[in-house]
């Protein structure tokens, strides 16, 4: 009997983003329980913002495989919204 790549596999690929989310998330979270603050944390946080954005968009919305045009309007909304971020916490800071 012959096995599939299916049957040898420990957990789905699915499963892996979902469990990496979960990870980045608990990681954002102790930072903002523990008050780190400066650009360092809050650099931190919108990569990991983007990071995560960028899997539920590959992912889970299943545009991994389509063309790179939407890939790419997607990204760069992300990075809009995490540029808006951080020119209001600078903003914030002065």
């Amino acid at each position: 009997m012959t096995t599939t790549t299916a049957q040898t596999r420990l957990i789905r690929p699915c499963t892996a983003v979902w469990l990496v989310l979960v990870a980045l998330t608990g990681v954002t979270y102790t930072v903002g329980e523990l008050h780190l603050g400066g650009l360092t944390a809050v650099g931190f946080v919108l990569l990991t913002t983007l990071v995560k954005g960028q899997l539920v968009v590959d992912w889970f919305m299943g545009l991994r495989r389509v063309r790179l045009f939407w890939r790419v309007v997607l990204f760069l909304w992300l990075a809009a919204v995490g540029a808006s971020i951080a020119g209001a916490y600078l903003l914030g800071l002065q």
